[in-house]
């Protein structure tokens, strides 16, 4: 083990900067955002800053507001759609229907054509 009173991993020269070093740092106002779920987060602005309406709550993700009795609604959330679902929403059962049909038709055709084929090769 080696010895010295060096903290390690610093180096010389290594330490926190300071104001001296930064320059000053701009005035702040901090201003209550209150969301969906009564979380309360307060963000720190510029005093020159355009402050916005709403901003995210970090413990949850819903958008949070000014006003701590009225917070803005969570966003909705659509559930999952299937391949499916979105097929009915575009076509009735009948042209469901239809469709079906008309492929069996082809299937069928096909299948015969086939069945035409082989019996005509072994003859």
């Amino acid at each position: 083990m080696g010895s010295g009173s060096a903290i390690r991993g610093s180096r010389v020269g290594a330490g926190p900067m300071g104001e001296a070093e930064r320059g000053e740092s701009a005035p702040r106002i901090r201003i209550a955002f209150y969301c969906a779920n009564k979380h309360e987060v307060i963000p720190s602005f510029s005093h020159e800053a355009q402050v916005p309406e709403e901003w995210d709550c970090p413990r949850c993700g819903f958008p949070a507001g000014k006003d701590p009795e009225n917070p803005p609604a969570p966003p909705r959330t659509e559930p999952y759609k299937t391949h499916l679902a979105y097929v009915k929403e575009r076509r009735s059962d009948a042209d469901g229907q239809a469709i079906l049909e008309e492929a069996l038709a082809k299937l069928r055709a096909d299948r015969a054509a086939m069945d035409a084929a082989i019996k005509a090769m072994s003859n």
